[in-house]
């Protein structure tokens, strides 16, 4: 378990709006344009969402589906558009026939607690994609909650197991 991190296995209501609390207040202080932050659990339902005075139309819808597309395929939305850019036709199938929204597009991040399980998700829309990622992630923090690559774990052991058998 990691220091100063808690272990939760479930993303309450009271984390979820900590998190957008925080993600806006860093968008505010970097002047970013107006947000929408959706927060879903586990199974992808949304615990809290939020859309900023001014912020366009379609931007909830966006954000939520950012949050959904991390938790369903069990990654980063960073991630997935790599990977939707290399098999457009996989993604364009599981867009049309998920039944959560559905939006492989950098904003939309994993939740973990200190297990390093993941309790939930949150996207974001009105930026960049790399600004919608950074408020997200600078309110997971706030929330004293993890955002880790998903497949670092495997990844590192792979690579320790390598140099392990190379050095033999």
């Amino acid at each position: 378990m990691l220091e100063g991190v808690l272990k939760m296995s479930h993303l309450s209501l009271s984390k979820s709006l900590t998190i957008i609390s925080a993600a806006l207040e860093n968008a505010r202080s970097k002047d970013f344009n107006p947000m929408s932050i959706v927060v879903v659990d586990k199974a992808g339902q949304i615990i809290a969402s939020v859309r900023e005075d001014n912020a366009s139309q379609l931007r909830m819808d966006i954000a939520a589906g950012k949050a959904c597309s991390a938790i369903g395929m069990g990654a980063n939305t960073r991630i997935l558009t790599e990977k939707a850019a290399k098999m457009p036709a996989f993604f364009n199938a599981i867009a049309s026939q998920s039944q959560q929204p559905f939006v492989p597009q950098t904003g939309g991040v994993l939740i973990k607690n200190a297990d390093d399980e993941v309790i939930g998700a949150a996207g974001a829309s009105g930026g960049t994609g790399d600004q919608d990622e950074e408020i997200l992630l600078f309110g997971i923090q706030a929330a004293s909650l993890l955002n880790l690559p998903y497949f670092i774990k495997g990844f590192i052991y792979l690579r320790i197991k390598s140099l392990m058998i190379s050095c033999s």
